[in-house]
């Protein structure tokens, strides 16, 4: 603790960019760190210096506290930020800020070790009154004795990694003869992500609520919490959507579960901003999950519904000053509603993605927030975390904060890697979600492919009209004086343009035949009629909502207020689905190739894993779609694969040559 005029943030992206903000408000100077992706970050832009750190991988460059240390004494900073993520909740890092007399902005580094170490932290929390689950925290680590506690405690039950959070090292078992598999798995994520593979076993509830609530605690013994939020809807553990407050929790439960959470951190002497995350069950009952000891993806929310700026509580707290606000003081007024960006696939289970951000429009609107950290020309890398922004909206009720957040989504312009846009405005309309009803099963329940694609065919046709239009307009420029209603014609009537388009993974011939502004559209069973009125274009008289279109790099982008899709020109004769004639097994990813799973020869059945791929922090399975044989197998485990690299190949078993 003490006085500081610059402030070193020890981060990325957009949460980098959000406390440079409030500093930068306060009077302080930022420093920003940066690797070679990120040299053209806003973060960067945005800092009054910045210095570089390492070429990319996480492991040599926010993940070194050396560097860290280093970057801050040689920018002259007299504090350190650590975001969330990366080294945030790392005490040998706090602990090394210290010792080089720099000040740390979060917590004391023995309430973050105690509480970064789950099995210490739950019978902590034990011991101080706080309700906690019934499981096993244990030394033992050998997995026959896991095994076994895990018999007794039955199932469905959670592992979790014991040093780490944030969906990392965490695998659900529904059942005893999984879960020596899961346990491997959890551990071969938790190992690089937290420096160690101890795990703790937790008897799973059915359907329960994740919330969680923010408290505030200074030098001088205050504690306070600012209410609630709602994380239950989930994938892979990784939170998407968030709101304030719960819908499910009034003000009865909201004080009692309030004072758990100050109960858990006046236990360990916290200080700054920190989350306790509980499990809320159907009856009522709740149980503590977890201590986050940093600002929280989603404080924006909490930010929104109580006026208080948290960066600046955190900043004032390491300063040693008193909190200022008293727990009734705290109002809550309105309703807050966060969503995700992430550079993922949903409609490939979501998996991450990469590549050149060709153009970021980001929405704007009364009682609208978007935190974000991306520019057009940007590097999307697969070093990093996924995410890209967060789009917050604010409501006089949940309804009206609802709506706001889904228009803004509407608004919202990406073009270059997929983004998971479309599938939160699939949240978002979803009857459950808007009832306040959706818990920790909301999406692998309603969403089990992910992006519900019901309507991709009518974006297809919306597409290829697009295209169509383009050329024509070369043809129009090219054909001097000519008129455009005649454009298309030929003395045996109007011609049919045909393109081969690359869409969903797939080459797909798309017909387009008419002139003027209305256009038909066929490809295979599917036909359209796209129409450009004077209110916009339409596709079989529905508009179309269309928000920008453009041609970036070979490669035709467009958004609509439903879909964000691009499509690419494919030489003529390509084939329909390559991956299905050939038996090719290639990385969807950016990535480590962390395991074959598989030997040449050997015969597989449809769901089995093939290979381990390590993308953005978390381990993914790549399975065989059919039964067949190994014929080849191109990659070596531990090495980096792009994506559509060759993994293997796979022949089809027929009868005659079947086993």
């Amino acid at each position: 603790m003490g006085s500081f005029d610059t402030i070193l943030v020890a981060n990325r992206g957009e949460i980098a960019l959000r406390v440079m903000r409030t500093a930068r408000a306060m009077g302080l100077k930022c420093v920003a760190v940066f690797t070679d992706p990120d040299a053209e970050s806003p973060h960067v832009a945005f800092a009054d210096r910045a210095v570089r750190i390492g070429e990319g991988p996480a492991a040599d460059s926010y993940l070194s506290i050396e560097k860290l240390i280093e970057a801050a004494r040689g920018a002259g900073a007299g504090a350190v930020h650590p975001g969330y993520g990366f080294l945030s909740e790392n005490a040998a890092f706090a602990r090394a800020c210290v010792q080089a007399g720099l000040v740390f902005i979060g917590p004391p580094p023995e309430a973050i070790a105690l509480m970064g170490d789950k099995a210490a932290a739950k019978r902590k929390m034990i011991d101080a009154g706080v309700p906690c689950i019934a499981g096993y925290e244990g030394a033992e680590q050998a997995a026959d004795e896991l095994a076994a506690e895990a018999g007794r405690i039955g199932f469905p039950l959670m592992i979790k990694a014991a040093a780490g959070g944030g969906g990392k090292g965490m695998r659900l078992v529904e059942r005893a003869a999984d879960f020596r598999a899961a346990l491997e798995l959890a551990r071969g994520e938790a190992l690089p992500a937290f420096g160690s593979e101890a795990v703790i076993l937790e008897r799973a509830l059915q359907r329960p609520r994740h919330v969680e609530v923010q408290v505030l605690g200074d030098a001088h013994g205050t504690v306070i919490h600012l209410g609630e939020r709602d994380c239950s809807v989930q994938r892979r553990h990784q939170k998407v959507v968030e709101e304030a407050p719960c819908p499910a929790v009034d003000e009865d439960l909201r004080a009692r579960m309030g004072a758990a959470a100050v109960a858990a951190a006046k236990a360990i002497g916290y200080q700054g901003a920190g989350t306790v995350e509980f499990l809320l069950d159907q009856d009522g009952t709740f149980y503590f999950l977890e201590m986050n000891t940093r600002l929280q993806v989603e404080h924006p929310v909490t930010e929104m519904i109580t006026g208080l700026d948290l960066v600046e509580m955190q900043i004032r707290a390491a300063r040693g000053e008193p909190l200022g606000v008293a727990q009734h003081d705290v109002r809550l007024s309105g309703h807050a509603i966060e969503a995700r960006l992430y550079a993922e696939d949903p409609a490939q289970g979501f998996l991450p993605q990469a590549g050149r951000v060709e153009e970021w429009r980001p929405p704007a609107g009364e009682e609208v927030r978007v935190d974000d950290g991306i520019a057009a020309g940007q590097e999307v890398s697969p070093h990093y975390d996924p995410l890209l922004a967060k789009v917050i909206a604010r409501g006089r009720t949940r309804e009206e904060a609802r709506h706001r957040l889904a228009a803004a989504l509407r608004d919202c312009v990406l073009f270059g890697p997929v983004c998971n846009r479309d599938f939160l405005l699939q949240v978002l309309a979803h009857p459950e979600f808007a009832a306040g009803g959706a818990v920790t099963d909301f999406i692998p329940r309603n969403f089990p492919e992910g992006l519900q694609e019901d309507r991709s065919s009518r974006c297809f046709a919306l597409g290829a009209a697009l295209l169509h239009r383009a050329r024509q307009t070369r043809f129009a420029a090219l054909a001097g004086g000519t008129a455009g209603e005649l454009l298309g014609w030929s003395n045996r009537g109007m011609l049919t343009a045909r393109f081969s388009l690359a869409w969903n993974g797939k080459t797909v011939v798309a017909s387009v035949s008419g002139a003027g502004n209305t256009v038909s559209v066929s490809a295979g069973e599917d036909r359209h009629i796209v129409t450009d009125g004077g209110d916009g274009w339409r596709v079989d008289g529905e508009l179309a909502e269309l928000k920008a279109w453009q041609l970036k790099r070979g490669r035709h982008y467009a958004a609509t207020g439903v879909r964000i899709f691009s499509l690419a020109e494919m030489p003529a004769g390509t084939a329909a689905d390559p991956q299905e004639q050939t038996g090719r097994v290639s990385a969807p990813m950016h990535g480590t190739l962390l395991e074959i799973s598989v030997s040449e020869g050997c015969e597989v059945a449809a769901g089995s894993r093939l290979a381990v791929l390590e993308a953005m922090k978390m381990q993914h399975e790549i399975r065989a779609a059919a039964e067949g044989r190994v014929v080849s197998i191109a990659a070596q485990a531990g090495t980096q694969v792009q994506t559509g690299d060759l993994l293997l190949e796979i022949e089809s078993l027929s009868p005659e040559t079947r086993d």
